[in-house]
């Protein structure tokens, strides 16, 4: 799954390849460890 990471007002809001929002996270390592967790 390709994602893309974005600097949001002091969050990271992860998104998916086509743009859509998946979650928002406090920090890059928290938004990776979520990834790992949907990735299964």
């Amino acid at each position: 799954m390709e994602i893309q990471m974005v600097y949001v007002q002091g969050h990271i809001e992860v998104l998916d390849s086509s743009g859509e929002f998946l979650f928002s996270a406090d920090t890059v390592q928290e938004a990776e460890e979520e990834l790992e967790l949907l990735a299964g």
